[in-house]
């Protein structure tokens, strides 16, 4: 029993349902406070484009979109499946993001840093690490030294790297961590990767998460829309993996094309949707509707 009473929902159910409330910043705050490596406190939740998807891809990609006490944007994503140009539509929501919240007429001091945290449940490419950092610095061509950037505060001039202005981007590939969990950064990746919280746990929101995302703390309608959402996961999985094993195998003996072609009609006849389809194989609207 203690099991099923301890059994805790998928962290993209609860940005989609629960950590949108204020009640429940806490949960939200401690993995960035974890993840950012510094305290984070949230003062707003803002428009993001989860919010506007289209229902049969909600189950797929989860977006939560805040504003800091310091006035920076950080952007946090679940991403289920695979997807063709990830880094792109990344890239695209940070650029996105900073153009919103900017307004016409105001300085380009007004412009804000803005953090993108990637949660990947697939294989995004080669490398030995479960977390992958990217800011942007300036190097020296031929001295190889950092460039240091003079700006104005508060009538003050004040030095700075150009990782504090530009966007900073995290990559988290959880099915790579494969640890014991020890300390807090480790304990959250467990959790996103096996939904396991230690009882002991000192780390910062997963004791509120404890409390705030028990499964069976949900009513039978929750809880029967949550099984929903996680089968929706499992058969889009079971439909990617198959249809790209049989384009393998198929691709031996096939051009490229004929390959794709192969795939997207596997996708199509499980059901996914055509702009999944287009991400994952390349292929146009079109092409894919002429098979």
């Amino acid at each position: 029993m203690t099991e099923l009473r301890d059994r805790y929902i998928r962290f993209d159910w609860a940005i989609k349902r629960l950590l949108r409330q204020k009640a429940n910043f806490g949960v939200l705050e401690g993995f960035l406070t974890v993840f950012l490596n510094e305290p984070i406190k949230i003062v707003d939740i803002l428009e993001s484009e989860g919010n506007q998807q289209e229902a049969e891809d909600k189950f797929n990609r989860v977006d939560i979109k805040a504003k800091n006490s310091k006035g920076e944007i950080i952007i946090v994503e679940i991403q289920n499946t695979s997807e063709l140009y990830y880094l792109e539509r990344v890239l695209y929501g940070v650029a996105k993001a900073i153009t919103e919240h900017i307004n016409l007429g105001n300085t380009y001091k007004e412009v804000k840093k803005v953090y993108s945290i990637s949660i990947l449940y697939f294989d995004l490419g080669k490398g030995s690490d479960y977390i992958y950092v990217g800011q942007n610095n300036f190097v020296g061509l031929h001295t190889q030294d950092h460039l240091v950037i003079s700006t104005k505060e508060k009538d003050t001039i004040v030095r700075k790297s150009p990782s504090e202005i530009f966007p900073t981007y995290i990559l988290v590939r959880v099915n790579e961590f494969n640890k014991v969990a020890k300390t807090p950064l480790e304990e959250w990746v467990e959790y996103l990767k096996n939904g396991i919280i230690n009882p002991e746990t000192q780390a910062p929101g997963l004791q509120e998460a404890r409390e705030k995302l028990k499964y069976y703390s949900m009513t039978n309608a929750e809880r029967h829309a949550y099984d929903e959402h996680v089968n929706a996961i499992m058969i889009q999985n079971d439909v990617l993996g198959n249809a790209r094993l049989e384009g393998m195998e198929e691709g031996r003996a096939e051009g490229k094309t004929e390959a794709k072609n192969s795939i997207a009609l596997k996708m199509m006849k499980g059901g996914m949707p055509i702009e999944q389809i287009m991400q994952f194989t390349g292929l146009s609207e079109k092409e894919i509707k002429s098979l």
